[in-house]
């Protein structure tokens, strides 16, 4: 496979609260696809950070009682500091109130919109949702609410910049219809084109500095605006590679990547594939090629949100259960398409049936019987057992089903996928009852042995397969496996459990 450069984002929210599950879901998932790439040998670059410039975090802060830059640092590290718990392997992260990057950028993207004749100045009065940071019509509310928060928007009167969105509509729908611009899956690419089809209107990019209680940053020019948060944002991923100053980042990941690739939340997709991608066609930059959209993760069927009340904390619940057992839940559980609803029930069951009674039962059945068998050496393949076959076949499948559901963001089938080496794995074993053949064996049966010796081959490769494959998937699990098959002095360690079970009262 040709190498090729992957530039991979995550959204960064808003910190007026520490992070929740449903964001470590679109970490987790980013962390896969950069894992996978660079397994493949693909350079990348895997981008996260937070929105600190928002309203929502004023607020927050005033609620509490605190300086706003002591709440987005204190809920900023938050965010940060979920890199080791969820074993992910971001390469940047970028925080928007105090990155000297990112200013300089955002200054720069205004004034280069400018140039082209796309901000103007006007008076506006609107319904805005504080939630999303979105002015709405009476047509987009459902009995008067926001249909992302339940919320009723507050009514706004005030002069804001206007960005002329409506001039590049046509473009848009092109771009989106011919693939240029990918946004997956299907439903939410159809959305994106209903909704440019109804009609696309200017919106507003700047708030007056008192609305915004002074908090963001200026726009150029104009010391009574400050820059819309969503402008602000979503210029974090080109101020991050330095775009401010045209750095060589910026050129090597944004100009020359071979994919710009956008995770985002459904409740997001029309900044991302719409709003985005209109400003970067007003500035004469290149566009993502990638906008890939996950539903949302619920807990009794509501989403979980901040705002809600109904979070809860990654960094916790690995507390309780472990980086594998959360990632894997994430992975297994959620589809491509459609909510998920999380339990403590639900992972726990996940955990100790794939990864205590499924994966790490099968590597120490394994290793196990390498050293009670063949005193710890891996055998050579001898003869032809036709029950290993189906295993064989699946190790040499299974890669590249990975890549194409990996390649329509599809990652509880790319799990599958390599799940299902462990099910003809286990199907092998028994199958072949490599302990009857042992008996044989010892009986005097030569043809026995050389079964044995290919069943207990196929089975370390297997294993091998396994710790290959689930690296992206679950890193440090993976490592654990490659561990347990690895030959030191021609010889396996000797076999030791990889997944705690985990006690079902503890849900």
């Amino acid at each position: 496979m040709t190498a090729s450069r992957h530039y991979i984002t995550t959204t960064i929210p808003y910190v007026n609260a520490r992070p929740h599950l449903g964001f470590a879901l679109e970490l987790v998932q980013a962390d896969v696809l950069a894992r996978h790439h660079r397994h493949r040998g693909d350079e990348v670059r895997l981008l996260s950070g937070t929105d600190d410039n928002s309203l929502k975090n004023v607020l927050a802060a005033e609620a509490e009682g605190v300086d706003v830059q002591t709440l987005v640092d204190r809920n900023a590290e938050a965010f940060a500091a979920l890199r080791e718990p969820l074993a992910l392997s971001f390469d940047d992260f970028i925080r928007t109130s105090c990155d000297p990057r990112h200013r300089i950028g955002v200054e720069r993207l205004w004034r280069q919109c400018a140039s082209t004749g796309d901000l103007y100045r006007k008076h506006y009065e609107g319904l805005y949702c504080v939630g999303c940071e979105q002015f709405y019509t009476p047509a987009d509310l459902v009995d008067g609410r926001c249909t992302e928060h339940g919320t009723e928007p507050q009514l706004v009167a005030e002069e804001n910049w206007f960005f002329r969105l409506s001039r590049y509509a046509d473009t848009l729908h092109e771009l989106i219809s011919n693939g240029t611009l990918r946004v997956e899956p299907a439903a939410r690419r159809n959305e994106v084109l209903a909704l440019i089809t109804s009609g696309l209107h200017d919106f507003s990019i700047s708030r007056s500095h008192s609305r915004a209680r002074g908090w963001g940053i200026p726009v150029p020019g104009d010391a009574s605006q400050v820059v819309y948060v969503w402008w602000d944002a979503l210029g974090n991923y080109v101020t991050s590679l330095g775009y401010g100053d045209n750095a060589e980042a910026y050129q090597r990941w944004w100009v020359q990547s071979k994919r710009r690739i956008h995770l985002v939340g459904k409740g997001v997709v029309r900044f991302h594939a719409v709003y985005w991608p209109a400003m970067l066609l007003s500035a004469g930059l290149p566009l993502p090629t990638d906008i890939l959209v996950h539903d949302y993760l619920t807990v009794d069927g509501r989403k979980i949100s901040k705002s809600s009340g109904n979070t809860v904390d990654p960094a916790d619940l690995v507390d309780e259960f472990g980086t594998d057992a959360v990632r894997w839940w994430l992975l297994r559980e959620v589809p491509r398409v459609g909510d998920a609803d999380f339990t403590r029930e639900r992972l726990i069951a996940r955990a100790n049936g794939d990864l205590a009674g499924g994966l790490g039962n099968l590597v120490n059945r394994v290793v196990t019987m390498v050293h009670r068998y063949r005193q710890g050496h891996v055998p050579l393949r001898r003869g032809v057992a036709l029950a290993t076959e189906p295993l064989i076949a699946a190790c040499r499948s299974v890669p590249g089903e990975v890549d194409t559901a990996l390649s329509d963001f599809d990652l509880r089938k790319a799990a599958s996928s390599v799940w299902r080496i462990v099910e003809e794995s286990n199907r092998c074993v028994d199958n072949t009852r490599p302990w009857e053949l042992a008996k044989a064996e010892q009986g005097g049966d030569r043809g026995a042995g050389e079964r044995l010796d290919t069943v207990l081959a196929a089975l370390v490769q297997a294993c091998r397969v396994l710790g290959d494959q689930l690296q992206p998937f679950l890193p440090d699990a993976a490592s654990r496996i490659a561990g347990q098959v690895a030959e030191i002095n021609g010889v396996l360690p000797p076999a030791n459990p990889l997944f705690p079970r985990i006690a079902e009262g503890d849900a």
